[in-house]
């Protein structure tokens, strides 16, 4: 792997383990503010990568997304969150759950403003992403690495966030069905990112559109 690619890879890990934390914290602060403290007691509303950091979905599917150029993606322990502590926890449960990406949303808008002000004012141009300051790098990949997290983290597969709008939006008959898939969650999801170009083609568009934004 030659020094560009590596340093590529770094910095995206990099930023994928900021976002994966802050998406985390914004589940227990969404859940606090709706009566729940259970992720604060457990000392999850910190920005110590420490306990948020997951082995597998924090450091090596991501390596091996940076690493083979497909698209960075991870996830990180999961909140602890307990509904019967919230004020209406089937509500409540269902913003907690839609808070991680909204969060990953709201940084991707904010890095991506912060890259398109910087970019625009450089006084020479540039003709490539790796001729770019580092720090515009940095930010375009931050903001790149939310609008994954953002879209990833919203496909409706057991145990991401968008499953619990399918839980909450299922007639009542189906939820047995749906119970019996859950636990295969994760072996439909390695499938879906890893085996198969599904989740590259629903995220292309987006990722086309956020570069023309920055760098257009």
């Amino acid at each position: 792997m030659n020094s560009a690619r590596l340093s590529a890879a770094t910095i995206q890990m990099l930023c994928l383990i900021s976002a994966i934390i802050l998406h985390e914290i914004a589940h227990g602060l969404v859940a606090l503010w709706c009566g729940d403290d259970t992720a604060r007691k457990a000392g999850r509303l910190t920005l110590n990568p420490v306990p948020h950091i997951d082995l597998f979905g924090s450091i090596i599917v991501p390596a091996m997304g940076a690493l083979s150029g497909i698209a960075v993606i991870g996830w990180a322990k999961p909140v602890p969150i307990n509904p019967s502590r919230m004020k209406n926890p089937r509500r409540d449960s269902l913003i907690v759950g839609l808070a991680g990406p909204a969060s990953n949303i709201a940084l991707m808008a904010i890095s991506a403003v912060v890259a398109r002000i910087w970019f625009q004012s450089l006084a020479t141009p540039v003709w490539s992403f790796d001729q770019l300051p580092l720090g515009i790098r940095v930010i375009t990949t931050f903001a790149v690495i939310n609008l994954f997290l953002a879209i990833f983290n919203l496909l409706p597969i057991p145990p991401l966030d968008g499953s619990a709008l399918i839980e909450r939006a299922l007639p009542a008959a189906w939820l047995s069905t749906w119970w019996r898939i859950r636990p295969y969650g994760m072996l439909i999801l390695f499938l879906v990112v890893f085996m198969t170009n599904i989740f590259g083609q629903i995220v292309a568009p987006f990722e086309e559109s956020l570069f023309r934004f920055i760098l257009g």
